[in-house]
């Protein structure tokens, strides 16, 4: 079956909805350049960042904004104007909504194949919800958010401290030096960041914070240098050696409007850049990317260096990302020459104060964020999927167990085995001490002395019935534990199995403790059910039924002890053959008769042994259930709100 995620990707491209950022995509605005069609001669500027200034910056912003990106819904489309606009914001707020709760709902608990990138993508996805995609839903006027992200002494925080034109990122020769992130936005601005929705996980503190800040804090500062509509964020370091800053900087990426990334022209070909570039990409971030310290004087090594970083960045399928080079030059307090960056100073700027080439850039972003939740929600289902599989192996070894444990259970009940001990003692005295023909009575004899008789259980038949209920319990407890260890094997044979067993806190190689209460039950109940059979279905031969009475617990016993196998096995009884249990049963109920009432009463001893085994069966289940496993519903889940989601937009 096609997920609805996949049918509504179909769906939206046979219906002429243009191709997304994400492969399939609304169509883009009738006002949007198509790429490659600006004129002649900007190409190289555009290409290398290099040249324009303030004023041509901004024309270039304008091309830049659009080349390269492909246009998705406008945040007024989801926001509307008038009660339309309202409904279909209203509709996609719940939509995401849904999704990011359902994403959250589970656990990636067992070590299958792919699973810690499938736990980091589940991640990664509700963080992108909740930190991304629903303020910008409901925020659609907020500022553009950029986000510098790079490796180790990239010089991101340098950047940043020239844009702004003072030292607001911690630079220096230890590294990291940031921390904390660091944002920077006009002053219009700040009360958003620090109290709006974006990052609501993060915690906020208000700059300024000249050296680096340990802890999740994210720092916002003021500036009146950046336009309103503009805001820098200076991530930590993707590849630094503290674990959380990585953590950091891919949930900030997430978050941006616009992802800058920040390398050098000595470690672009480092596999943490294109790692961290195809994950850019693959959550649908708008891509800029800047190459620092370019080494001057001959142009041909400079010329080199930025044509294989190039190539690069087609071969990694994000060439259309907006390209600036910053040459090798000198630092000073913290800063670059303000005419090395300010290529990247015109285009961050000029679509900023741009309210349409802003827009451009946001829209796209959020479309293209949107658009890849069609393959990595569905991705993501898939893996859950597996873990679905492996539990139900795990539900099956749990069938299995105790489907071989009743089986054998079923044997014994059959050849004979159980008519042994105590069982065959008291068969013995009963059967061949003439209480077994006093239960049948000629009818010749007195009413009242026969009631009488019928209404007194001799001891011998009373011990009978005994020793049956008592060797029949313990053959099931037995049975029942050698199920429980069965599955412990199978379990333990299984890696999924060993780590559930690992983690699990009860007892459940042995018996429940209240099973051998609920054994007793059953089996007495079984026996009460026999003897009702005899009394309600044992028509009596017309042959002998006028000659002949019966005892109907008696009887019952009798009928028990063929049941349970007497002859199938070297179980002798002293005082000849008329004891034979089939053959005295035939001779008084007639072989059709004797047949409907042994097939009723084994199937109701095997229905009552399989119900105790089926509650036992239910103690691995909640180990299931309590471990975290996900169940079948949890893929399906997500598919239907991956399709809700292209529904609302």
């Amino acid at each position: 079956m096609t997920p609805p995620a996949e049918q509504s990707a179909v769906h939206d491209e046979e219906a002429g909805t243009g191709q997304g950022r994400g492969g399939k995509g609304p169509a883009p605005p009738a006002d949007a350049a198509t790429p490659g069609t600006e004129p002649e001669g900007r190409a190289d500027d555009e290409g290398t960042g290099e040249g324009p200034g303030k004023h041509a910056g901004r024309e270039v912003s304008r091309k830049g904004a659009r080349a390269g990106v492909r246009k998705g819904v406008r945040p007024g489309r989801h926001a509307g104007s008038g009660g339309g606009g309202t409904v279909r914001q209203g509709e996609l707020t719940r939509a995401v909504t849904s999704l990011r709760d359902h994403l959250g709902a589970f656990n990636l608990l067992l070590d299958v194949p792919g699973v810690q990138e499938a736990r980091e993508a589940r991640d990664e996805l509700r963080d992108q919800l909740q930190d991304y995609v629903l303020p910008r839903i409901q925020a659609a006027g907020a500022p553009m958010l950029v986000v510098l992200g790079g490796s180790t002494g990239a010089g991101k925080s340098t950047l940043v401290n020239t844009l702004v034109g003072a030292r607001v990122s911690a630079t220096g020769v230890l590294r990291p030096t940031t921390s904390s992130p660091i944002l920077v936005c006009h002053p219009d601005h700040a009360r958003w960041f620090l109290e709006g929705p974006l990052l609501p996980g993060m915690g906020r503190v208000r700059g300024p914070a000249p050296d680096a800040i340990a802890g999740d804090q994210l720092v916002v500062i003021t500036s009146d240098v950046l336009p309103p509509g503009l805001a820098l964020l200076d991530s930590p370091d993707f590849d630094s050696v503290f674990e959380d800053h990585f953590e950091f900087a891919t949930k900030l990426m997430a978050a941006a409007d616009l992802w800058l990334c920040v390398t050098t022209a000595a470690r672009y070909a480092d596999a943490q850049v294109w790692q961290m570039l195809q994950r850019a990409r693959e959550n649908g971030a708008t891509i800029g990317v800047v190459l620092s310290r370019v080494p001057q004087g001959d142009g041909t090594q400079s010329d080199e260096v930025v044509e294989h970083f190039g190539e690069m960045l087609d071969e990694h399928q994000v060439g259309d990302a907006r390209r600036f080079t910053i040459p090798e030059t000198r630092v000073e307090n913290s800063r670059l020459p303000v005419e090395t960056v300010e290529d990247v100073r015109a285009w961050l700027t000029g679509v900023a104060e741009d309210a349409e080439d802003r827009e451009i850039v946001i829209s796209d972003t959020l479309a293209a964020v949107l658009d890849s939740f069609r393959t990595r929600v569905p991705e993501l289902a898939r893996q859950v999927e597996a873990q679905v599989e492996q539990r139900a192996e795990l539900a099956g070894q749990v069938e299995a167990g105790y489907g071989t444990a009743l089986a054998e259970l079923d044997e014994a009940t059959r050849n004979g085995s159980l008519l042994r001990g105590e069982v065959l003692a008291r068969w013995q005295e009963f059967a061949g001490t003439g209480d077994l023909q006093r239960s049948l009575r000629v009818q010749r004899s007195k009413r009242g002395r026969s009631a009488r008789r019928r209404s007194r259980s001799p001891a011998r038949v009373r011990a009978l019935k005994a020793a049956l209920r008592g060797g029949l319990e313990s053959l099931i407890m037995a049975s029942a534990e050698h199920g429980a260890d069965q599955v412990i094997v199978r379990w333990r044979d299984h890696p999924a199995g060993r780590q559930v067993l690992a983690a699990a806190d009860a007892e459940l190689g042995h018996v429940s403790p209240e099973l051998s209460r609920r054994v007793t039950r059953a089996v007495s109940a079984w026996q009460d059910h026999v003897q009702e059979l005899i009394r309600t279905e044992g028509v009596t031969k017309r042959s002998v039924a006028k000659l002949v009475s019966f005892d109907t617990e008696a009887v019952s016993l009798v009928l028990m002890i063929g049941l349970l196998g007497y002859g199938t096995s070297d179980v002798a009884v002293e005082g000849g053959t008329s004891a034979v249990p089939q053959r005295l049963l035939k001779a008084l109920f007639g072989a059709e008769s004797l047949r409907g009432m042994g097939a009723k009463a084994r199937a109701d001893l095997r229905s009552r042994i399989g119900m105790l085994f089926d509650e036992e069966a239910i103690r691995f289940g909640q180990v299931l259930d309590s471990a975290g496993i996900p169940d079948e519903t949890v893929p399906v889940q997500l598919y239907q709100a991956t399709y809700n989601l292209e529904v609302a937009r």
